[in-house]
């Protein structure tokens, strides 16, 4: 399950450098999160951490992307290599 922002954000700024796969961007009024770097923190911390950090808990599971834990876990297992990849190009 991806996580997204929803328009009860107040822009507050906390959750953006707390998202360990750089998922959580500034859209054009709310922040917004990229559901195809989003694995609610699995490979990372035991809970999503911006959910965690939220102040007012804008922050809910998206419904159109519903995926298990082991689709996350795979989804963050692609993220690393794809992020050790560009590193060792660096």
């Amino acid at each position: 399950m991806a996580l997204t922002i929803t328009d009860e954000c107040i822009n507050c700024d906390v959750c953006e450098p707390e998202c360990p796969n750089d998922a959580i961007y500034m859209g054009e009024i709310i922040y917004e999160i990229d559901t195809s770097k989003c694995t609610e923190c699995v490979g990372h911390f035991d809970i999503p951490q911006c959910r965690d950090i939220c102040p007012v808990d804008c922050i809910p599971v998206h419904p159109d992307f519903v995926e298990s834990n082991e689709q996350l876990q795979l989804k963050y297992e692609g993220l690393m290599r794809a992020k050790a990849e560009t590193d060792t190009e660096d």
